[in-house]
């Protein structure tokens, strides 16, 4: 699904994420929250006004994840195993909020990026969320 030529490319661009992993994860989320509002549901037990603590951790955590995934693209299945599980299994995140987040990540990124968020950049970071969220929402029933 992805050339080799994408695949560096996705490393590159999300290992230039994690100096700003809090920023990033947390505008995404909260980018989420605003124009999905329903999706804050699943939060209701945090704080997840603008800047705050709870919503800057997990932001912090979902670019993480997506850093982790992206350095170990082939095997993504197995890498994220564990998050497939907690979110299905003890989260019960429906699968469409994957969806959701990866089109906030992307205008995030793309806002973040500037110039550098090139076309390639865009096609090649929205394959990778696709695959992404699909594993993620792999064990959900």
């Amino acid at each position: 699904m992805l050339s080799n030529t994408e695949k560096e490319l996705i490393v590159q661009i999300w290992d230039k994420m994690i100096p700003v992993a809090e920023d990033i994860g947390s505008e995404a989320l909260l980018r989420m929250f605003t124009t999905f509002p329903k999706t804050k549901t699943y939060f209701s037990h945090l704080d997840i006004s603008p800047n705050s603590d709870h919503l800057r951790c997990h932001g912090k955590k979902i670019v993480q994840a997506l850093a982790d995934g992206a350095r170990n693209i082939s095997t993504l299945a197995t890498t994220l195993a564990p998050l497939s599980r907690f979110h299905a299994y003890l989260l019960r995140i429906h699968p469409t909020n994957f969806k959701l987040l990866n089109h906030c990540i992307l205008v995030t990124l793309a806002c973040h990026m500037g110039d550098n968020f090139t076309p390639v950049a865009h096609a090649a970071i929205d394959k990778f969320l696709s695959a992404f969220s699909a594993v993620l929402a792999e064990k959900f029933r």
